[in-house]
Parts: structure tokens; sequence; C-alpha cells
């Protein structure tokens, strides 16, 4: 079964995107065989994103998730952002996400397009149109994935990522009906941080 780890920056500023890149690296270190299977950079500063999620197609042990599942601080020593900026403490949000919590979609709701890949790869990218874009009809979501050479491979991870954002949204529209405070995107809990980590910006 796969598990997917959601880390995000809520709304935050560009260095709680940068902790999102530092933090991914931690758990990387920490957790093995888990893979990038979706990013939202940061609008202008590069190596900082407002949201990585990593994979695993293996189980992940129960105390690895309940070590990681929460806010984590990173305290910066140097802020090379905005220098002399007081605020040392910035969080992010880690959350485990079962595969079989996606959201069920009728397939007649997700349409299918193919087009030509951007950057290296080689001639088979240039040439054929292996990246596949995958829109919710209904609400206009859509994804890109032109990670495989493969554009059957491309499909199946394009609509991977569309049920992820999909069920990201109904978290945040659920959330709003509550009246909560905090979601996956919007916030996070600062007072009780479940890691703690001192470096560089």
């Amino acid at each position: 079964m796969k598990k997917y780890i959601q880390i995000t920056a809520g709304r935050g500023p560009v260095e709680c995107a940068r902790a999102v890149t530092l933090v991914c690296r931690e758990i990387c270190r920490a957790v093995p065989g888990l893979a990038v299977f979706d990013m939202e950079p940061h609008k202008s500063e590069p190596d900082c994103h407002m949201s990585i999620t990593l994979v695993s197609e293996k189980e992940i042990p129960p105390t690895v998730a309940s070590e990681w599942e929460g806010t984590v601080l990173w305290q910066s020593t140097a802020n090379p952002y905005r220098p002399g900026h007081r605020r040392k403490n910035w969080f992010v949000g880690v959350h485990f996400i079962d595969e079989l919590e996606l959201p069920e979609i009728d397939e007649k709701d997700i349409a299918y397009s193919s087009c030509r890949s951007g950057g290296k790869g080689g001639q088979n990218v240039n040439k054929v149109e292996t990246a596949v874009r995958a829109t919710h009809i209904p609400t206009g979501v859509s994804v890109k994935c032109d990670d495989e050479r493969s554009q059957f491979q491309n499909r199946n991870k394009a609509r991977e990522r569309l049920l992820l954002k999909l069920l990201a949204m109904q978290d945040d529209a659920k959330n709003v009906q509550n009246k909560e405070n905090w979601n996956r995107h919007d916030s996070l809990v600062r007072g009780n941080p479940v890691k703690k980590f001192s470096g560089s910006l």
C-alpha cells in the first residue's frame, strides 16, 4: 500500500517555503525509500517549495508517522532572504496520507490530454507527446505529469496527483465549514512542534 507524506508551508512566507525543502531532506534521511511524488515550487525563489508530497511504495512503520506527523519547527541561524529579520522560528506541517483515503472520483469527470514535455529527456521527450494533463471537469482543477517516458505511466501518475489535489481541496472545504482554524495548506499549529531543527535557511 502506498503512503504519501505531504510537507506544506501553508500560506507562510518564503522562509517557510525554504523550510519545507529542508524538512523534506531530513525526512528522506530518516525514512528510506521515499521518492518525490509532487511539488509546488515557490513562485520566485529557487529551491523553495510551498509543498512537497513524498510517496513510499511500502508500508511506513506507525512509529515514524507518530514521530513526524504535525508541526515541525525550523529555527534559522541565518536568513539569506531577509537578513536581519528578527523572527527565527519557521513552521511547516507534515501529514501522512493513506492511499485508501483518496477521494472516489468518477472517471467520466476526468479529461486526459497529451502534450509535449519540456526540458531534458532526449529526442523521445522532444518529439513524442508523452506528457499528460489530467483535468477534473467539474472543478477545472488540472495537473500535468511528464516525469516518465511512457505516456501510460504519466497518465497514471497524473491521476494520482489530481486525486491528491482534490483531497486537499475537500479537506479545506470541510475545515471552513466546521470553522476550524487550520488545515493542511492554510495554517499550522505553531505552539507544539513535534520536531525541531536548527540551521541556516
